[in-house]
């Protein structure tokens, strides 16, 4: 019982981090060329 209560807040923790990384990448506009990078690695310029 006494490791529940380390790895509880430990894994809410680490959600936050994880959901907290996802905001930001969205706020920067990571995700909106999701099809670009793939054409230009087929491209033969």
């Amino acid at each position: 019982m006494n490791g529940l209560m380390i790895l509880i807040p430990i894994a809410l923790f680490l959600g936050f981090v994880g959901l907290a990384a996802f905001l930001w990448s969205m706020k920067n506009g990571q995700f909106e060329d999701l099809d670009g990078a793939a054409w230009r690695a087929l491209d033969d310029d």
